[in-house]
């Protein structure tokens, strides 16, 4: 019996003195405030849509286009062809297939741009569009985004109408924070019908797959009576009504649009502080009249280029900024290493002057509730999100700020927000409780695959984990209704969905980190059934990795090994019992043997998720942070297990 002890110890010896490795690198990337920001990074859609953005902002003068933005969009040019599959085509995360909507902006962005048609980067990239069913194929965004140009048919794109910010039942707010944000100033912009000019010469005429119908998108189902017939009938009744009606009406609901737009203009780093939205805001400015230099058209421009990364090197757009939710993943790492550590505080102090303090779209269907919470980035007031502020209530449990007495009352705000925030199936989403009219996702615009925000296993099990930190535990009915809502939704096969991140690995892992600290026994069936299946998805180098393809497949895709997904598993493991298996003393040695250095670790794929199977992201901070979660949740959990 004495080998498998020596192994032992000779592992938790490795396994903690790599822990303080990444603890030391992780501290030593904490800005000086308190606050960690690393790089967020997606696939080619960003840089696409920045060139046909710059189309927009300038348009071409006697046919010809030179943009004041040249050498910019030079930039963008090379940072789109960098990353050229070798069949011509675009994918939308690393090593993924090319796909569809990304190759088609990307011909757009490119031919906009200068590049020949006969280049062979073209010719590769037109023949895989063809390939993959033409530009008739490409989502709804896609071709929206054309038809302000004319260079797709506006009768074969969703109608996007500001009326809707009219309806009843608070309609506007039965969709995604993300949609409503989106669908707003879209609406702004739809409703003023702009054909902006185009360089002379310029059309898409040769990525038109012949024979297919450029309303394809618009079939009706065999079956009369169905969400997606209805919705297409609502749309022509739209078109329709676009032509022949109220123009009165048409006027107040630009003008209550334009009210919401520029409200949460004026308190955000843009509006929702990302991507999509910003862009379309200053679009929707253009549209309402706002000139070049009125204060609020000049912020929201210089929010989006914010997002620009040009360090010389490299150029690229971020899709927003993650410093709350690095720093609430980050201190909490480091504080489950080591709770006397210095970085603690200033991440405390940081954190708490961070708190959102106005009521935000949350309370439409919460109007009661006292505000708190986190958003993702800088500054979104009227977004702060319910996983953002259970991550950040995490940390504060493991760091104390230099004002104890605010902090206690910060805390106390945070966790009434988040058990108000619970939906009535007992689980939590990310930004609204009960987002769930499912009939909406067959709304003809509705292909980004976003247009509710349900509840999740992730969330729900990462807010169990705060509201245990903070000794609210399953004597509280919000606890045990959310556990009976993760056990009800597990997977049959034991694993469960993950939302947030890539993907079942990703949902398991803190599904099992939730149930355990609400006091769930680990002998229960479906933890056992969990553990069982991370086991069985294990790579054979001892590490997991999981592709984004599960989103399309409904089911786990294996992947070459990552660190943060291999730290996942290892973390839902120990949650769900398991110390000793072979599982784990594996995983446990990937992780060694695939640190650096300097206590880091280099990953490839993108292992966060923004819309499944539309867009995917990269948190450069994810390598980092989780394996020294699971690195300290090993060698705690062995200490305790030999003392």
């Amino acid at each position: 019996m004495s080998a498998p002890l020596q192994v032992r110890n000779t592992l938790e010896f490795a396994a903690e003195h790599a822990m303080h490795r990444a603890a030391r690198y992780l501290g030593g990337l904490q800005q000086r405030d308190g606050h960690w920001c690393a790089e967020l990074t997606a696939d080619t859609t960003l840089e696409s849509d920045y060139i046909l953005f710059q189309l927009w902002l300038y348009a071409p003068q006697d046919g010809q286009w030179e943009p004041p933005t040249r050498p910019l969009i030079d930039k963008a040019v090379r940072a789109i062809l960098e990353r050229q599959l070798p069949d011509g085509g675009f994918n939308i995360y690393p090593k993924g297939p090319s796909e569809v909507s990304a190759s088609v902006k990307a011909y757009f962005a490119l031919k906009l741009a200068g590049v020949a048609v006969d280049d062979p980067c073209m010719e590769r990239l037109r023949d895989r569009i063809l390939d993959l069913g033409g530009i008739q194929a490409a989502n709804s965004y896609v071709k929206v985004n054309l038809s302000l140009f004319d260079l797709y048919p506006r009768q074969y794109c969703p109608s996007i109408p500001p009326e809707v910010v009219l309806l009843p039942f608070d309609f506007l707010y039965q969709m995604s924070a993300w949609t409503r944000a989106i669908v707003v100033t879209l609406s702004i912009v739809h409703a003023a019908n702009p054909c902006r000019p185009v360089p002379e010469g310029l059309n898409l005429d040769e990525i038109w797959l012949p024979g297919a119908s450029p309303a394809w998108s618009f079939q009706k189902d065999r079956r009369w009576l169905t969400w997606h017939n209805i919705f297409l009938t609502a749309d022509w009744i739209l078109k329709w009504w676009e032509r022949h009606g109220s123009k009165s009406i048409r006027q107040r609901a630009i003008e209550k649009a334009k009210e919401w737009m520029v409200e949460r203009l004026r308190h955000s780093d843009g509006l929702g502080a990302i991507y999509p939205p910003m862009m379309y805001s200053v679009m929707a400015l253009d549209v309402l009249g706002y000139a070049p230099n009125d204060p609020l058209r000049v912020e929201a421009l210089r929010q989006f280029n914010n997002l620009m990364v040009d360090d010389g090197e490299r150029f690229f757009f971020q899709p927003c900024f993650s410093p709350v939710w690095d720093t609430g993943i980050g201190a909490y790492a480091l504080g489950q290493t080591d709770s006397r550590h210095p970085a603690l505080r200033r991440a405390a102090d940081w954190l708490l002057a961070k708190e959102v303090r106005r009521k935000g779209d949350w309370a439409v269907k919460r109007p009661n509730t006292e505000p708190s919470g986190w958003a993702f980035e800088y500054g979104n007031e009227f977004y702060p999100d319910i996983d953002d502020t259970a991550m950040v209530t995490l940390a504060l449990s493991e760091a104390q700020s230099s004002d104890p007495a605010a902090q206690e009352a910060c805390q106390k705000r945070a966790l009434d927000w988040l058990l108000a925030m619970q939906s009535s199936d007992g689980g939590w989403a990310a930004f609204d409780a009960d987002n769930n009219w499912e009939f909406l996702n067959k709304v003809p615009f509705a292909d980004h695959n976003a247009m509710l925000d349900p509840t999740c296993p992730d969330i729900t099990g990462r807010v169990l984990e705060a509201l245990a930190a903070h000794h609210i535990d399953r004597n509280h009915r919000a606890v045990r209704r959310g556990v009976e809502w993760l056990v009800r939704n597990q997977r049959p096969d034991g694993s469960w969905y993950g939302r947030w991140g890539v993907a079942y690995i990703y949902g398991t892992c803190f599904a099992l980190r939730g149930l355990a600290a609400s006091r769930e026994s680990d002998r229960e069936a479906h933890v056992l059934r969990a553990g069982e299946w991370l086991r069985s998805v294990q790579n054979a180098d001892g590490g997991w990795g999981e592709s984004c393809a599960s989103y399309d497949a409904g089911l786990f895709v294996p992947a070459e090994s990552t660190p943060s997904q291999t730290a996942w598993a290892l973390m839902g493991l120990i949650a769900g019992g398991d110390e000793n298996s072979l599982s784990v003393q594996h995983g446990i040695e990937y992780l060694l043997e695939t640190q650096r250095a300097d206590g880091s670790w280099d990953e490839e794929l993108a292992t966060g998720t923004g819309f499944p199977k539309v867009f995917y992201l990269d948190y450069h901070l994810y390598k980092d942070y989780f394996p020294l979660l699971a690195l300290t949740s090993f060698v705690k959990t062995r200490d305790h297990s030999n003392g």
